[in-house]
């Protein structure tokens, strides 16, 4: 076989590995004319090689709207540098926009003067189509997730966060850039890390979803109160991690708070209500049994009261009741359960306290209440005085209302003999 043959077997396997390199590969001379170009740029042009060759793109492409592709070829034929750059290409046989990862690069002669330029394009079309796609969808998530009302975060088993959004970075009084990547020890003040660690940790050993009701102490000393949903994430070949969604709830608690304590108080003295008080009652009732303690019970009310609402009017008789109220709660303990049983009547529960200890407390209450008429948004003072009625639990007690009844019946004998006086059954 002698050289020229040789070539000749070189050159028809070049061309074979050219042509199936899975790319365009192509030669243009100084004019930008085709001097070479592999099967894919030629089926890309829907022609055979001797209608293409010799002939410049604007055959072959719209370059009113391919504008990056001339830009680049003159940079390479002119400057004779090499250009690496992705081009937008409307192809002039099929219409199609075809986006290509190419790189083009200058040939000389042997003076060292630009002849031409070679070229290698690789189609990125779907590639570029399949990052647009997910960068609207990131950016759809992204807009969904930054304006849910809930702060949604993402956690390794390595206590490190993944992904925040923007509600959640405002918690943390950081950027989101500044989060992510980063434990939460090093955000998060010690004890609060460790607080939600406490129900991470849950997630992570049994691998289920855990809805946690948590409660925050912040920075300013607020209680914050936290419904938190957390759903366990696996990944392959890499650590663990959760996904939480946490609502702030504290408002919603605080309501809650608002209306047991509405239901449980007297809307005018903001007292215990009866519901509440017998409530209670039955409870310390319960445990003085168990424990063998004695219990007290005093019952009160304002002597003549409807002659004050007669005289003064219904709303000075309310001041007088919210007054009274008052007044009451300076004289009893923390453990006491005071409480407006009705119209101008007033009970108290006194745990473990004997007879005689509860006889000396209403007796005070009666003195001072005595000593200290009532005075208002009214001209002078109305003199209010108490009838008092006390009893204590009995062995042989086998509900409240029996000590309720009794102390009643001690109030209806203070009343009979003469009011502003404490009487025990």
């Amino acid at each position: 076989m002698n050289n020229i043959e040789a070539m000749k077997k070189q050159i028809v396997l070049l061309e074979a590995m050219l042509n199936d390199v899975g790319a365009f590969i192509f030669g243009k001379d100084i004019n930008g004319c085709y001097i070479y170009a592999n099967q894919a740029v030629l089926e890309l042009f829907d022609r055979p090689l001797k209608d293409v060759l010799g002939k410049d793109d604007s055959h072959f492409f719209e370059l009113s709207l391919s504008k990056q592709l001339k830009v680049n070829d003159n940079k390479v034929l002119t400057e004779g540098i090499v250009i690496e750059n992705e081009e937008t290409n409307v192809v002039k046989a099929t219409g199609d926009i075809r986006i290509y990862k190419t790189v083009k690069k200058p040939m000389f002669d042997e003076l060292g003067q630009v002849i031409g330029m070679c070229g290698i394009s690789t189609d990125i079309t779907e590639e570029k189509q399949l990052q647009k796609l997910v960068s609207q969808q990131k950016q759809l998530l992204d807009t969904v997730l930054d304006n849910v009302d809930a702060h949604v975060y993402m956690k390794n088993s390595e206590r490190e966060f993944l992904y925040v959004n923007n509600k959640t970075a405002e918690l943390f009084g950081r950027p989101v850039e500044e989060i992510v990547g980063r434990k939460e020890t090093d955000i998060l003040p010690k004890e609060i890390a460790d607080h939600f660690h406490q129900s991470d940790s849950k997630v992570f050993s049994t691998n289920e979803k855990q809805i946690i009701d948590e409660e925050v102490i912040d920075n300013k000393g607020n209680k914050l109160r936290y419904l938190s949903v957390k759903v366990p994430y696996l990944r392959d070949e890499e650590l663990p991690a959760l996904i939480g969604f946490s609502s702030d709830v504290t408002e919603l608690y605080q309501l809650k708070e608002q209306f047991r304590k509405q239901a449980n108080t007297d809307h005018l003295t903001k007292l215990y209500n009866r519901r509440y008080f017998v409530a209670q009652a039955e409870k310390e009732f319960c445990r003085a049994q168990r424990h063998n303690n004695s219990l007290s019970l005093v019952s009160l009310d304002i002597d003549h009261f409807k002659k004050i609402n007669d005289q003064y009017g219904h709303p000075i008789g309310d001041q007088v009741l919210i007054k009274i109220a008052k007044k009451l709660m300076k004289n009893i303990r923390c453990e006491d359960v005071l409480a407006r049983i009705g119209g101008e009547e007033f009970s108290i529960i006194l745990p473990e306290t004997s007879i005689e200890v509860a006889m000396s407390a209403a007796e005070r209450i009666r003195l001072e209440q005595e000593n200290l008429p009532v005075k208002g948004d009214w001209y002078g003072e109305i003199k209010v005085t108490l009838s008092i009625g006390v009893s204590s639990l009995l062995t042989q007690d086998q509900n409240f209302d029996q000590l309720f009844m009794r102390a009643d019946e001690a109030l209806y004998q203070a009343k009979k003999l003469g009011r502003n006086q404490v009487v025990k059954f």
